[in-house]
């Protein structure tokens, strides 16, 4: 995908209502630079419909973030019946939120309360807009990661994942994980829920997902432990508290990979680093991923409904830095 510029809100008195003044438009991916002398195939960003009806997720590669050499890359998982419009309006409005906290911070000091306070504007701003669009029970997964010099800053919330990918000391091609799906099978998330009232079970129909309900309905059935939106379960555990880590760039690693995680249900870390690796050029990587998803898909789950799949990536070599 190319690059795309800043749009206009314009329009209805609705949209000016849950938009910025200028956003990053409706468009699933994007691919956005502060410089209009970043070569074009400089990372990339990919978002494919599933086999659900509308695409919920949103993606978007911001070049130039925050300064000259800097980046920042988020995937958003969105679900509900508000889904696209909760993951869109978080992808159009966190960057902007986010960096107005960093400029009045210490970046490397301040990194956990920066998304901490972010987090919580972003949520307050979805729930102000629920005579327009009731996301009760309708929110986001979401996965961000900042370039800022030579370290990569992480923030996330849900089952969306972060990797960095790169090469070991013999050669061979090295994946790490950078962030931890936050999900109710996860002993420590359940339990917080658990405390709160929540109900933390499985359908017999998927004894394999557990899922957050309501302490006395059965709704709404979240197959996450955090995320924006889904207001109808904030008081019962589920947050939108990001986990948030720091990991200092190396010779060696060599780009950085977000993805939703209609990839990771089917792909390892190590066969999604194998794709990357193999991938013809840096424009071509995310694309790459999200093929072999949905091939992964359909192979494994032939009589399934495929899931939304967006991917970011991002070059760390050096000599190729915007």
């Amino acid at each position: 995908m190319g690059f795309c510029s800043c749009i206009s809100s314009g329009g209805s008195t609705d949209r000016n209502q849950i938009y910025e003044i200028t956003d990053y438009g409706q468009e699933n991916a994007v691919l956005y630079s502060d410089h209009h002398d970043v070569p074009q195939d400089f990372g990339s960003v990919s978002s494919l419909a599933g086999g659900k009806g509308l695409n919920q997720d949103a993606a978007i590669l911001h070049l130039g973030y925050g300064t000259e050499e800097g980046a920042l890359c988020g995937v958003f998982d969105g679900h509900g019946e508000k889904g696209e419009f909760v993951s869109k309006i978080v992808r159009n409005q966190l960057p902007s939120i986010l960096l107005g906290h960093m400029n009045n911070h210490s970046v490397t000091r301040d990194w956990k309360l920066i998304c901490e306070t972010t987090c919580l504007e972003m949520d307050k701003r979805i729930l102000k807009v629920k005579k327009i669009h009731d996301c009760s029970s309708s929110g986001t997964t979401a996965v961000l990661a900042v370039k800022h010099g030579n370290q990569v800053m992480v923030a996330n919330l849900g089952d969306s994942r972060a990797v960095m990918i790169g090469t070991s000391e013999n050669g061979e091609t090295k994946v790490v994980q950078l962030t931890n799906d936050l999900k109710p099978s996860v002993p420590s998330e359940a339990d917080r829920i658990r405390k709160r009232n929540g109900r933390v079970l499985a359908l017999e129909s998927e004894p394999h997902i557990l899922r957050v309900w309501l302490p006395t309905e059965n709704r709404p059935g979240l197959a996450m432990s955090r995320a924006f939106g889904d207001f109808l379960l904030k008081s019962y555990g589920v947050i939108a508290t990001p986990q948030v880590s720091t990991h200092q760039i190396t010779p060696r690693d060599q780009f950085l990979l977000l993805a939703s995680d209609g990839v990771w249900d089917v792909l390892s870390n190590e066969e999604v680093a194998t794709v990357v690796m193999k991938s013809g050029s840096e424009a071509g990587a995310a694309n790459a991923v999200a093929e072999a998803a949905t091939n992964a898909w359909i192979q494994k789950y032939p009589t399934a409904n495929i899931d939304d799949i967006s991917v970011v990536c991002l070059p760390l070599n050096t000599k190729h830095c915007p």
